[in-house]
C-alpha cells in the first residue's frame, strides 16, 4: 500500500504540459477536484500503552470558489488502516481502518498566477471501524476535532494542475479493550498529500 505514494509521484511527472504557457486563475465558481496519495503519520507517544503507525492512503478532494480568493474543500479518502503496536516491544498487536471527512475554509494567496499558495482552517470527523485485537476485543470512538492546512497548486496546463498541501488534523478517540475504557489515544497526525488536480 506504501507504494501507492510512488506511483502518484509518477503520474505527477506525466501530468499534461501542452497548454502550459497559458495563464491560470482561480475564479469565482470554479471547482477544483484533487486526486492522489496521502501520507499520514500519527504523533508519538499516542498513549501509555500503544502507538499507532504510520500508513499511506488514497484521497481525493473537491473545493469550490466563492471568490478568485476563498474556497471550501471537502476531504474524503477511501479506507485506510493503522497497525496498533505494543509500545514496549514495537510489535504489531492489532489494527483499524478510519475514514477522515474533512471540510476546510481555504484562503488562496495569488489567484492569478502559476503557483497558487493556500491556507486553510476547518473541521475533521474521524470513524474507526474494523477494529483488531490480538486476544482481547477492541472499540474506538469517532473523533471530532480540527484541522489546519497549508498547501500549494502549480498549473500545468490551462485546466489541469499539481497540488501539495499538507495537514495537521486533532483526532482523539476513547479507546476501549473488552468494554473496559483504557482512556484516550492521542492520533493528531501531519498529514502530506501529493495529488493531481483538475479545474472545471
Amino acid at each position: 500500500m506504501k507504494n501507492l505514494f510512488w506511483i502518484v509521484v509518477g503520474a505527477c511527472l506525466l501530468a499534461p504540459v501542452a497548454n502550459a504557457q497559458e495563464k491560470a486563475s482561480r475564479e469565482a465558481g470554479d471547482w477544483l477536484v484533487r486526486v492522489g496519495a496521502t501520507y499520514i503519520a500519527p504523533k508519538s507517544n499516542n498513549h501509555a500503552a500503544v502507538e499507532v503507525d504510520d500508513a499511506v492512503g488514497f484521497t481525493f478532494n473537491g473545493a469550490y470558489m466563492f471568490t478568485s480568493n476563498m474556497g471550501l474543500e471537502l476531504l474524503a479518502a477511501m479506507p485506510v488502516e493503522h497497525d496498533l503496536n505494543d509500545k514496549a516491544t514495537g510489535e504489531k498487536i492489532g489494527s483499524t481502518q478510519q475514514i477522515p471527512p474533512t471540510l476546510t475554509a481555504q484562503w488562496h494567496f495569488n489567484p492569478i498566477g502559476r503557483l497558487i499558495p493556500y491556507a486553510g482552517l476547518g473541521i475533521n470527523y474521524t470513524l474507526f471501524f474494523d477494529e483488531q485485537l490480538e486476544g482481547g476485543r477492541l472499540s474506538l470512538d469517532e473523533s471530532w476535532g480540527f484541522a489546519g492546512q497549508l498547501g500549494f497548486d502549480w498549473q500545468v496546463g490551462t485546466n489541469w494542475f499539481l497540488n501539495l498541501d499538507v495537514r495537521y488534523i486533532g483526532i482523539e478517540t476513547d479507546a476501549r479493550v473488552n468494554g473496559v475504557d483504557i482512556d484516550k489515544v492521542e492520533i493528531d497526525p501531519w498529514v502530506a498529500g501529493l495529488n493531481v488536480g483538475w479545474t472545471f
